[in-house]
């Protein structure tokens, strides 16, 4: 099915996935020249006769952030020697070297923008085959493409480049700064930004196809097992409460509005990209990312759905995307292929006209199961004055 697919790919489509791959490789490169030589980690030797003034600076963190990692009060002394405030060398010790685990490499902003482009190309320009007509659907949007992109993200985004930086922790880090747990909120706000203008460029084709996490969670999903067990779709409605109620909870234990502790991050104790550091300084950590993947094989990304905060923010941000599934209600007959290839409810959510629907991520399932070819991927901003299109 590959070889008929690529054959026919019109002499454009082909040129559109040179420069693709072209253009993936040149961003990969570009970032791997610019990324700065960074500090041996092990030279960063720290000791309790010295103070959280001294050590903070140096790990990139305030006084406060070094202070929460450390389990002591916002409000400790930072001028005291560590051995006064009863801090052991192996507490101070696993405080650097999570802390350090978290400096991002610049490379990954590279590699996930490269990753977007891909995927943005690939279902707006050769996905679908120019000389392929309805009776050949089955040929558009082949899920090899996704597939690797998918493995690649999880190898080199994931367990090569490390747990930092990603998307849900590019939105909990602003919210951090905010509570003085960093230096600059600035730097995180602008991650944040990076991170929710890859998803309005495509409808959330960062959570879709670059983040690494989230990838794992599509190849469990995607294994040809438990079938019968996936036609069943958490309703939306429950999902993103759920979600919704976390990322409160989360914020009103951050900024010490309940539970009197300012500074604590529920987030920290259900962080799955630790995974990637192999870092599981907390039961929790783990007992997260065992249960997610193995939701996983019988329902769709549940912890994008159910814990991640910026799986929240680039829900509310896909509502604005550049680029995204359309429908249109003109040659739509309302046969329900497409609600019953999406994992999600977005496609029943869109089908009927619903205001806000639920995540969509770029999957393509829908894009070759219409009958009637009423669903296509495409700019916003592309659409016909005789025909009346929905944005799924």
């Amino acid at each position: 099915m590959a070889y008929t697919y690529l054959a026919k790919l019109s002499p454009r489509q082909k040129m559109w996935f040179i420069v693709s791959v072209v253009a993936v490789l040149s961003i990969s490169v570009l970032g791997i020249l610019c990324e700065p030589d960074r500090p041996n980690q092990a030279e960063n030797q720290f000791t309790i006769s010295m103070s959280i003034k001294e050590i903070a600076p140096k790990l990139d963190v305030t006084g406060k952030g070094l202070a929460r990692e450390l389990a002591l009060p916002l409000d400790t002394p930072k001028k005291k020697p560590l051995s006064e405030l009863g801090i052991s060398q192996e507490q101070l010790d696993h405080a650097t070297t999570h802390i350090l685990s978290h400096r991002s490499t610049g490379l990954k902003y590279y590699l996930f923008a490269a990753i977007v482009l891909f995927g943005l190309l690939y279902l707006t320009r050769f996905g679908r085959p120019d000389n392929a007509d309805i009776s050949e659907r089955k040929l558009w949007y082949p899920p090899i493409p996704y597939i690797t992109c998918l493995l690649a993200v999880v190898l080199v985004c994931g367990f090569l480049l490390g747990k930092s930086p990603n998307p849900m922790e590019g939105t909990v880090k602003v919210f951090k700064s905010m509570v003085g747990l960093y230096p600059s909120m600035l730097s995180k706000l602008l991650a944040l930004i990076f991170f929710v203008v890859l998803a309005i460029i495509g409808n959330k084709l960062i959570c879709g196809w670059a983040c690494p996490f989230g990838a794992l969670q599509e190849l469990a999903y995607s294994l040809p097992i438990l079938r019968k067990t996936k036609r069943w779709k958490a309703p939306f409605w429950l999902t993103n409460t759920i979600r919704g109620g976390l990322f409160c909870v989360v914020l009103l234990f951050l900024f010490g509005i309940v539970g009197g502790r300012k500074g604590f991050v529920i987030y920290h104790y259900l962080n799955p990209f630790n995974l990637f550091n192999l870092d599981f300084d907390h039961w929790l950590i783990l007992v997260t990312v065992v249960v997610s993947l193995a939701l996983a094989f019988f329902t769709y990304r549940p912890f994008c759905h159910l814990i991640c905060p910026f799986g929240l923010v680039s829900w509310i941000a896909e509502q604005g995307s550049l680029t995204r599934e359309k429908v249109d209600h003109e040659k739509c007959t309302d046969c329900g292929a497409c609600i019953q290839a999406c994992p999600t409810e977005a496609a029943k959510g869109r089908v009927s006209d619903k205001l806000f629907a639920a995540d969509c991520f770029s999957c393509a399932r829908c894009l070759n199961v219409c009958p009637q070819d009423a669903i296509r991927y495409g700019s916003v901003f592309s659409k016909s004055s005789r025909e009346k299109l929905y944005e799924m």
